[in-house]
C-alpha cells in the first residue's frame, strides 16, 4: 500500500509572489532498487534556504490560508529565477530514517537507518534510488545521519581541492560554523594549517576548544595585520568564502599578497609570483563582491564552488573514500549538533522561519516530522 504524507513546498508565480506550503502526496512503491524512507531528521543549510526562499523579500512574509506563508520577490530579480517560475519545488538536500519499504533487489535495507541525499527531505516519506542512502552505523540515530553529505563532503572538498591545485594550507570564513569546526578538524587530522576568519570574540573561542591555531576576527581594528600574519605563518595561498558579498574576498586577497610580498626576493610592478585562489561557495551576504584587484597583483583567480560539480571532477573512486571516511568518523569529525529541533509544520510558522531564515553562526536548525 502506497504512503501518504506531507512534503513542503515553494512555489514562484510570474507575478512575484512566493509560496511556501505542506502538500499532501502520495509516495508510490519501490522499484527494484529503490526504498521508502520515513523521514526523522533533515537539517536546514543555507543551501535549502536558497531554494525555499529564492531572491524573496522575508520582510514581507505573510501569512496564508492553510498554514502556507506568501512573500514578494522583487521584480529585478525575477529574470534570474525565470526557470523555475510557476513549478512547485520539493526542499531539502539531505535527511536520515528509517527504510519503510524496500525493492526487491535491495529487500535487506527495510528496517535500517540510513542518511540519503536527492533532495525533497522536508518530507514524511521519500522515495529515493538506493545508491542515495547510506545504512547508519549500529547506534547511530538519524539526528546523527541527517548532516552525513552536504557540510562533511563540502570540508572534504575544500581540502581536496587545495591539494589538486598544489595549495598546502588554507583560508575558511564564517569559520565557526557546524562545516567549519568540521574543516578544522579534518586539517588538524591530516597536518593542514588552516586560518579561521570568523566575526565575534564567541566564535573564535568555539574554533579554539577544538584546537585551532590561526583564528582571526574580522571585528577586530587590526583584523587586516592579524589576517596577513596568519597568511605569512602558514602561507595559505587558497581560501574558501562563506560570505560572498562585501569586501572580505577582497582582503583576504590582499593579505595573501602581503604575506607573498615579505618573502618575495624583489619589486614587481605585477605584483608577487605567488598564485592566489579565492572560491566563493556561499552567499551569507547577498550584496556585490567587491574586488579591488591592483592591491594584490595579477597571480590570482576568483570564482564559484559548488560541491556537486566538484565531487563529479574528483571522480567515482575519491567520492567513495571521502563517504567512508565520513562514516567512519560520523560522531566525531564529521558530528553536527543542532540549536533546536522542530516540527514540520512548526518549520513554517512566521517565528519560526524568521529564525532559522538569520542563518547565524552556531544556529543549526533539524526539522524531525515526527513532530508535527
Amino acid at each position: 500500500m502506497p504512503f501518504t504524507g506531507r512534503e513542503m513546498r515553494t512555489l514562484i508565480t510570474d507575478d512575484g509572489v512566493l509560496t511556501l506550503s505542506l502538500e499532501t502526496v502520495t509516495v508510490a512503491e519501490p522499484g527494484d532498487d529503490q526504498v521508502v524512507v520515513a523521514i526523522e531528521a533533515a537539517p536546514i543549510n543555507p543551501s535549502d534556504l536558497g531554494l525555499m526562499l529564492a531572491a524573496a523579500d522575508v520582510g514581507t512574509l505573510k501569512a496564508a490560508e492553510g498554514g502556507a506563508l506568501k512573500f514578494s520577490v522583487p521584480q529585478q530579480r525575477l529574470g534570474s529565477l525565470r526557470g523555475r517560475l510557476g513549478d512547485s519545488l520539493a526542499i531539502g538536500n539531505e535527511g536520515a530514517g528509517t527504510v519503510v519499504r524496500a525493492g526487491r533487489n535491495v529487500a535487506h535495507l527495510e528496517g535500517r537507518k540510513v542518511g540519503m541525499i536527492g533532495g525533497g527531505m522536508y518530507a514524511d516519506y521519500r522515495l529515493i534510488e538506493a545508491n542515495s542512502i547510506v545504512p547508519l552505523p549500529e547506534g547511530a540515530s538519524a539526528a546523527d545521519g541527517a548532516s552525513m553529505f552536504v557540510n562533511p563532503l563540502t570540508a572534504l572538498g575544500f581540502v581536496e581541492t587545495a591539494r589538486r591545485e598544489g595549495h598546502g594550507a588554507l583560508v575558511h570564513t564564517a569559520a565557526a560554523s557546524n562545516l567549519g569546526q568540521m574543516l578544522q578538524k579534518i586539517c588538524l587530522a591530516d597536518g593542514i594549517p588552516l586560518v579561521n576568519i570568523v566575526r565575534s570574540k564567541v566564535q573564535e573561542d568555539i574554533l579554539r576548544q577544538i584546537g585551532a591555531e590561526h583564528v582571526v576576527d574580522t571585528s577586530e581594528e587590526n583584523f587586516r595585520d592579524k589576517l596577513a600574519e596568519a597568511l605569512e605563518k602558514t602561507g595559505a595561498t587558497i581560501a574558501f568564502d562563506a560570505i560572498g558579498g562585501g569586501t572580505l574576498g577582497s582582503d583576504i586577497l590582499r593579505a595573501m599578497e602581503r604575506a607573498a610580498v615579505r618573502n618575495a626576493g624583489g619589486y614587481s610592478r605585477y605584483g608577487s609570483d605567488t598564485f592566489k585562489q579565492l572560491y566563493i561557495y556561499g552567499a551569507l551576504d547577498t550584496s556585490p563582491a567587491v574586488l579591488d584587484r591592483l592591491s594584490f597583483g595579477f597571480q590570482w583567480s576568483a570564482g564559484g564552488w559548488l560541491l556537486f560539480p566538484m565531487l563529479g571532477r574528483f571522480g567515482k573512486e575519491t567520492v567513495e573514500a571521502m563517504r567512508s571516511r565520513v562514516v567512519t568518523e560520523l560522531t566525531t569529525t564529521f558530528a553536527s549538533s543542532y540549536t533546536r529541533t522542530i516540527g514540520l509544520a512548526e518549520a513554517l510558522q512566521p517565528d519560526t522561519l524568521r529564525a532559522y531564515e538569520r542563518k547565524s553562526t552556531g544556529e543549526k536548525f533539524l526539522i524531525d516530522p515526527t513532530l508535527g
